[in-house]
C-alpha cells in the first residue's frame, strides 16, 4: 500500500512540476542560461521550495529532496538541454546557423570544435562570448563518452544520455549548503579526471 501510495505522489508531482514551474522556466533555457552561481540559485529556489512542502520532506535537505524524488536540479536540466540541441545539430535535425564544425574522433566519437574569442576583444565581451550557448554548449557536448555522442536517433540518445548523466553527482548550489564546486558537468569531469575515474 505505502509504494501504491509514494508512487502515485510521484507521479501527481511530477505533473505538477511539469506544468506549474518547468514549462516557465525552461522556455529557452539553452539561450539564457546563466552559469553566475546568484542566477542558479535564484533559479533553483522555486524548485527548492516547491519540493519542501510534499508531505515527509520538509525535514531533508534539497540535495536529498532530490534523490528521493528521483529528479535532477534545474541547472543540471538545462546542462541536458543543451547538449540534446547539440545532437540535434550535429545530426542535421536542428539548423547549425551558429557555424558550429563536427568532426569524428576515432576513439571520442563525434567531437565539436570549440569556438575561439578574437583576443582583441575586450574582456567583459570575452567572458560573455566564453559562457555563451555556442562555447558552454560545444564544452559541455565534448564530455560525451562516444557510446552516447554516437547514438543513432534522438530516443536513444536522451536514454543513453540519462543513464551516463545519472552517474554524475548533482548538488546545485544553494546559500548555505557547502560547496565543492559549481555543479556544473563540466565541474565534476574535471574532479573525475584527476581522480583517475571514467564516466
Amino acid at each position: 500500500m505505502y509504494h501504491f501510495w509514494w508512487g502515485e505522489l510521484l507521479r501527481i508531482f511530477h505533473h505538477a512540476m511539469y506544468w506549474l514551474v518547468r514549462s516557465k522556466l525552461e522556455y529557452c533555457c539553452p539561450l539564457w542560461d546563466s552559469p553566475k552561481i546568484s542566477d542558479i540559485q535564484n533559479v533553483e529556489a522555486i524548485q527548492r521550495k516547491f519540493t519542501k512542502r510534499i508531505k515527509g520532506m520538509a525535514d531533508m535537505n534539497y540535495w536529498e529532496r532530490l534523490k528521493k524524488l528521483k529528479i535532477t536540479s534545474l541547472q543540471r536540466r538545462r546542462e541536458r538541454y543543451s547538449i540534446i540541441m547539440m545532437w540535434k545539430m550535429a545530426n542535421g535535425k536542428a539548423p547549425n546557423n551558429i557555424g558550429i564544425r563536427f568532426y569524428n574522433n576515432n576513439r571520442l566519437g563525434k567531437k565539436a570544435e570549440i569556438p575561439t574569442c578574437p583576443t582583441v576583444t575586450q574582456k567583459s565581451v570575452a567572458t560573455k562570448y566564453h559562457n555563451s550557448f555556442i562555447c558552454r554548449a560545444t564544452r559541455l557536448w565534448n564530455t560525451l563518452p562516444s557510446e552516447v555522442n554516437l547514438a543513432e536517433n534522438l530516443p536513444s540518445f536522451k536514454v543513453l544520455l540519462g543513464k551516463w548523466m545519472s552517474r554524475i553527482p548533482d548538488r546545485p548550489p544553494v546559500l548555505g549548503y557547502p560547496k565543492q564546486n559549481n555543479n556544473s558537468i563540466l565541474d565534476w569531469i574535471r574532479i573525475v579526471s584527476r581522480e583517475g575515474e571514467a564516466l
